[in-house]
């Protein structure tokens, strides 16, 4: 008859069966263990050995391990794998358990209680190892109601909580700007997005999160917070559920949530996002994107908050016109900004060192931080006190960076200058704190040079030279001969006990040592109880003051953005843009951030461009060849307009900003295989949601519309997509396109001008100008630009006699297609008249100019001029 699992296998299952489908840290003694298949899984995304451990139902259990003191490492790059873990630690010590065991009746064997602590998830992380400093990390909750979702969004590593509601609709644009690290939904929903957490529907009752919104900041309504529908209040209930559940009951620092208005921000969709690549590149990467391009903080909160301004840009008016402001004063003082971005750069981050305290996960360097980084605002204060032209921006945010003295004295009376990352050892409250603590120290101490002096007394006495008193965690302390010398420490009235045998030494304990011993033990238990206990005081001192904290770390981050804002745009010789009420866009001498940043590391220059749309010249149609600068000065300008409200300065001359509610960028586009969109099909997707979405006051860019399909069906959408956006959302427009036919519009379209980027051929190479000029492009340069892109010879030959026959059908027809009928049915003419070019080059090329005589020179003459005419 098999037998059960053994009592240590079963625990392991019972609490495996608690963990979902994360991986289950399993602590045993300094490791964590993993067995069955999340061994399995864990070896091989951490590369490390998979073994066995006896049996279960006859077969070997595979199991890895890491060990605790690093785990945190292994634990990022599970993270980063896609991976969610349970830590199941020990919840009693082994005499608590042998006490229990005793209790309950049990056998001799002992096993130690153990059960998960805490659930580690992409969004739930706050350690600072497993955090990007310069990026949020945010979990968001779902919940759909009616024709609504409400989104409940948390950087549980700051505290801050965000609650807002979409028509469904517009939902992936909205996760899109937020950029969860991870999402949960209820369980059942079909329109649930991919890799979604489900969680009981029941926790995503609006009622449910209205009630522990209330219960968790202690307030009988939530008026003073916001203003939030049903939608948004369910999403909070199913994101405070999600987050005890993880954490097992010990809930996060959450601050106040706040309501965000759509109507408050510039939208755009995800397409738009990634074209314009503001947060990463096309590569997935920081390194390339707008905000590696700009940012210029010195702080990871201000950072953070900078990605937030970009991700977000404003919509109204004064409050960009408040930020705006507060970067020019920067700007127009280089000493103010050097001596603000000075102390700057000494500035903790307050904001999740706070998160860490208050999430009961913090370190005695994190109230180190808190307290430098509270100082450091006051010092802040009183500078922000000093400036003459205070803005308004500075002005608001000027209280928040005070208020904390009482706190930042009790921590400076109560830690060390630098206080360690562990508290385990103590040694982090500062010396005349406790008087009771320093006794404690000093009798270690004391004791410590006692048993020095002992050691002394027993060379001395026994006259053995080479003896040391030494300490290990498992003996303690001990006396220590060579094996040599043992035999006079062994006898019966030597006063010394025999401890333990080595191979070449011998240890022994004495009456006199294991009473000073004992004293030491005793002071240091102490001594770590005392400190253990004012770590405990000191953390709800400053949980207590958690929100202010909190302001204050806000009001840092953004001092740092606007300081970084200044940096850039000194750098680069950026402008303050002006904000105007009316629907224009006046932009002299625009150039592309990332793209001019690109150039002046190989120091070439950008060439800048104008831009002026207004109400009786709002769609540009831009022509002119491949390569030419068309996708750069569309994209420009969508950045100018995003920098400018997200309230920074802008590259360019000058540029005023008629204010746009949705910015609109459909330049490029891919094949999306995983929803079995070929590359017309996307293209079409993200035009049909321009169509759909524009308002006149917004700001589309539309790059090559209709060329992924027919030469005819593409001209027929291209033409009336431009008609549409003209005559129907009569936005502002940048539009390119290689349809010279679309030229015609300007006939019937009064708001509409054509435009081209210049191109000349010199000596038959194409030279690209990237300037823009009014007017049609006179040709496409197709040719030249296959030519520039390495085209075999024989191919642009060919294809110059197609585009001939081209040509001349529509010359004479007027038809698009008219003439390739003439055309003969093989090429084998052209290539006769290729391969004779070809040769005549050979034979001039082979030619050594300087070693013909004149008469050799007039003969080679008659003999090309010969084999031209043959």
């Amino acid at each position: 008859m098999a037998s059960g699992p053994t009592p240590m296998m079963a625990q392991y299952l019972a609490l495996k069966s608690q963990a979902d489908d994360c991986l289950l840290f399993y602590r045993m003694g300094d490791f964590f263990e993993l067995f069955f298949d999340d061994a399995r899984r864990a070896a091989a995304v951490l590369d490390i050995a998979l073994t066995s451990r006896g049996e279960h139902d006859g077969a070997p259990v595979p199991m890895c391990g890491v060990p605790v003191h690093s785990a945190e490492s292994y634990l990022a790059r599970l993270i980063r794998a896609g991976c969610r873990v349970a830590i199941a630690e020990q919840v009693e010590t082994p005499a608590e358990a042998k006490e229990r065991t005793k209790r309950e009746g049990g056998g001799s064997k002992v096993l130690v209680r153990r059960d998960i602590v805490r659930f580690v998830t992409a969004g739930t992380l706050t350690e600072d190892n497993l955090l990007e400093s310069r990026r949020a990390n945010t979990l968001v909750a779902l919940a759909p109601l009616h024709d609504r979702v409400g989104i409940a969004a948390v950087d549980i590593s700051t505290g801050a909580m965000i609650l807002e509601s979409h028509e469904a609709g517009n939902l992936a644009a909205a996760l899109s700007r937020i950029g969860a690290s991870e999402v949960v939904v209820p369980e059942a929903w079909e329109h649930a997005p991919e890799d979604a957490i489900t969680r009981p529907a029941a926790d995503f009752a609006s009622d449910r999160g209205e009630a522990r919104l209330k219960s968790l900041h202690q307030v009988s309504t939530l008026d003073g917070f916001g203003a939030f529908d049903r939608a948004a209040l369910a999403a909070a209930g199913g994101l405070i559920a999600y987050l005890d559940h993880v954490g097992r009951g010990q809930l996060p620092l959450l601050l106040p949530p706040r309501a965000r208005a759509a109507h408050g921000h510039l939208a755009m969709d995800e397409a738009t996002r990634a074209s314009l690549e503001i947060l990463q590149s096309a590569s997935g990467t920081r390194s390339g994107s707008l905000i590696d391009c700009i940012d210029r903080c010195l702080t990871g909160a201000g950072a953070r908050l900078l990605a937030e301004d970009l991700s977000a840009p404003l919509a109204e008016a004064e409050a960009i016109r408040e930020r705006l402001a507060a970067v020019d004063r920067l700007y127009g003082d280089a000493l103010l900004r050097e001596d603000l971005r000075g102390l700057m750069r000494g500035l903790p981050d307050i904001a999740r060192a706070l998160g860490r305290v208050v999430a009961g996960r913090g370190s005695p360097r994190d109230l180190g931080q808190i307290r430098d980084g509270l100082g450091l605002a006051y010092e802040l204060h009183q500078m922000i006190g000093e400036m003459a032209d205070r803005p308004a921006l500075f002005e608001r945010l000027r209280p928040a960076l005070t208020g904390h003295g009482a706190l930042v004295q009790a921590l400076i009376r109560a830690l060390v200058e630098t206080p360690p990352t562990e508290r385990a050892q103590g040694g982090y409250i500062a010396k005349g704190y406790d008087a009771a603590l320093d006794e404690l120290r000093d009798i270690a101490k004391n004791g410590r040079q006692a048993i020095a002096a002992l050691e002394q007394d027993y060379r001395d006495a026994t006259g053995i030279a080479a003896l040391k008193i030494k300490h290990n965690g498992v003996l303690g302390y001990f006396i220590e001969v060579p094996a040599r010398h043992a035999d006079a420490l062994m006898a019966a009235d030597s006063g010394f006990t025999h401890r333990q045998t080595m191979q070449s030494a011998v240890r022994f304990n004495a009456l006199a040592l294991h009473e000073q011993a004992s004293r030491i033990a005793e002071a240091g238990g102490r001594a770590l109880a005392a400190e253990d206990a004012h770590f405990e005081e000191l953390v709800a001192m400053t949980a207590a003051h958690a929100e202010g904290i909190a302001a204050t770390a806000h009001a840092l981050a953004r001092i740092d953005v606007c300081a970084g804002q200044a940096e850039r745009a000194a750098e680069g010789g950026w402008v303050r843009p002006d904000i105007a009420d009316a629907p224009c866009l006046d932009i002299r001498g625009g150039r592309h951030p990332v793209v001019e940043a690109a150039l002046a590391k190989g120091r070439d220059r950008f060439v800048a461009n104008d831009c002026a749309l207004s109400d009786t010249d709002r769609l540009w149609l831009i022509g002119g060849p491949n390569m030419g600068g068309k996708s750069t000065f569309l994209r420009q300008n969508a950045l100018i307009v995003l920098l400018a409200q997200a309230g920074g300065f802008v590259p360019a001359d000058s540029a005023t900003i008629g204010l746009v509610d949705r910015l609109f960028s459909r330049v490029g586009a891919s094949d999306n295989l995983a929803k079995g969109r070929s590359t017309f099909m996307v293209e079409m997707v993200e035009t049909a949601a321009i169509l759909s979405q524009a308002t006149d006051r917004s700001f589309v860019i539309l790059d090559e519309v209709g060329r992924g399909t027919s030469t005819y069906d593409g001209l027929a959408l291209a033409w009336a997509v431009a008609e549409s956006v003209h005559g129907t959302l009569q936005c502002r427009c940048l539009f390119a396109t290689h349809y010279h036919e679309l030229s015609r519009l300007a006939e019937t379209c009064e708001a509409l001008s054509l435009h081209h980027v210049r191109a000349r051929e010199w000596k038959g190479d194409l030279v690209l100008l990237h300037e823009l000029a009014d007017g049609p492009a006179d040709r496409s340069y197709g040719l030249a630009v296959a030519r520039l892109a390495g085209v075999p010879a024989p191919v642009i030959a060919r294809a110059k006699k197609v585009l001939d026959r081209l040509e001349k059908g529509r010359a004479e027809t007027g038809g698009l297609a008219a003439g390739l009928g003439e055309l003969p049915l093989f090429a084998a003419v052209a290539e006769a008249e290729e391969e004779q070019c070809d040769t005549l080059r050979d034979t001039l090329a082979a030619l050594d100019v300087d070693a013909l005589s004149p008469r050799d020179a007039l003969d080679m003459l008659y003999r090309l001029k010969r084999d031209a005419a043959d």
